[in-house]
């Protein structure tokens, strides 16, 4: 080991924030020694009542005992262990309440803080000085103080090994710092570290999280999707007979302009999802459903794709988390019919008494490319995704010669 390695520890500035997180609990433990003083007294000062003081001993242990067991007292010791001790704790679960056994833990650490804090600013209290003034009267400094004094073996006059004892007691009070420090840094994470109950709720948050950032992801897929799907289709079929359909050419950018008005309304609502609502209100944002299926539809015939469609029941009476996810997984298909297969398109969709039942059929094109495949198979794991959240079923690929989708998304009860 080189020289430098031995004293990196006294150097080092995880030494010195460490150093900062000891003396900060001797801070916080002067109120305890207060306390402890003024008890003192009390009970060996003539006259008290000794049920007074006991009764007051029990009140001032109580009171001083409840900070160590408090959410909030745990909570500060977590930021200060994150920004001193150089630990990564994660901060408290909101809205968790902490177990017993995680507020022992705490009070554990917290206690053992103080204890520690105190001891290390009293020996620094103590130490420093002493060590301090061994090395000054080297120099001439305090010479006159130190010449009766006696020190174990030493006396005043032994300036050469008190000087000697002065840089040992100062090296090894940094030796001390930084080894209870590590100590601490070490403890950290068993003491203060989520239990299992905050970790199963971070978890759970996380997933949360996840889908619901894979939900905003299958809504701009599907829906800005689409309308670029339309728009391309529709540019393209224009631009074939620009000059001999003025006519056609006309519909078509009506068709485009419409078709980008809509994306853009849909990435708006997508964008105010992931803004920070206002005032706790969710942005208003359009929810396309069923009820909007014959505009779809007649969207995509007019971009050129022949679509027959054929309804049973009323979609009205279904749940709305089924009429929206049924409108998307509809859009999907016919977007990926669009773009990758051969029209024309059946569609059938037929509301039972307890499950929708959508059916798409499009013919294959000459060259397969993995029909509904949208940028690495999006567009089908996306329907898959949208299917399994609501308990349905979904069959998709080849059947007698064409592409066939076939979902099922059962419910219990209508709105």
């Amino acid at each position: 080991m080189t020289p430098r390695a031995v004293l990196a520890p006294l150097y080092a500035a995880s030494t010195w924030r460490r150093g900062v997180f000891l003396l900060l609990g001797g801070v916080l433990v002067l109120p305890y020694v207060l306390l402890v003083v003024a008890f003192r007294q009390v009970f060996t000062a003539p006259g008290v009542p000794w049920v007074l003081a006991l009764g007051l001993l029990v009140v001032a242990v109580l009171v001083a005992g409840v900070p160590l067991l408090l959410a909030g007292s745990r909570a500060l010791e977590i930021a200060a262990a994150r920004a001193l001790l150089g630990v990564d704790l994660p901060d408290p679960a909101p809205g968790h309440r902490p177990d017993r056994e995680t507020r022992l833990r705490a009070a554990l650490w917290i206690a053992t803080h103080l204890a520690v804090g105190g001891l290390v600013v009293l020996g620094l209290l103590m130490a420093v000085p002493m060590a301090l003034a061994f090395i000054a009267q080297q120099f001439g400094v305090g010479v006159e103080l130190l010449r009766e004094e006696r020190f174990g073996p030493f006396d005043g006059r032994d300036t050469g090994w008190l000087t000697v004892t002065g840089v040992v007691m100062l090296v090894g009070i940094g030796y001390a710092v930084a080894g209870l420090g590590a100590l601490a840094a070490s403890m950290a994470p068993v003491l203060l570290g989520p239990a299992q109950s905050e970790r199963i709720a971070a978890l759970e948050a996380r997933a949360t999280r996840l889908a619901e950032r894979n939900r905003l992801a299958r809504e701009l897929h599907d829906s800005v999707g689409h309308a670029l799907t339309v728009a391309t289709l529709q540019a393209g079929a224009a631009r074939a007979v620009l000059d001999t359909d003025p006519e056609f050419v006309r519909r078509a950018l009506a068709a485009i302009e419409e078709a980008g008005r809509t994306a853009m309304d849909e990435l708006d609502h997508v964008l105010g999802l992931l803004r920070e609502p206002e005032q706790g209100r969710a942005p208003a944002a359009p929810q396309r459903t069923l009820a909007d299926l014959d505009r779809l539809v007649a969207d995509t015939r007019a971009a050129g794709l022949a679509v027959d469609a054929r309804r049973r029941g009323d979609p009205a009476a279904l749940p709305a988390a089924v009429s929206r996810e049924g409108y998307r997984i509809i859009q999907e298909g016919l977007t990926n019919a669009a773009r990758y297969g051969r029209g024309p398109v059946t569609l059938r969709l037929d509301v039972g008494p307890d499950a929708l039942e959508l059916e798409l059929v499009n013919g294959l094109p000459p060259a397969p490319r993995r029909p509904g495949q949208v940028g690495g198979g999006r567009g089908l794991d996306g329907m898959r995704e949208r299917v399994l959240l609501l308990g349905g079923q979904l069959t998709a690929g080849p059947a007698g010669g064409r592409w066939r989708i076939g979902v099922r998304l059962p419910f219990r009860e209508a709105p």
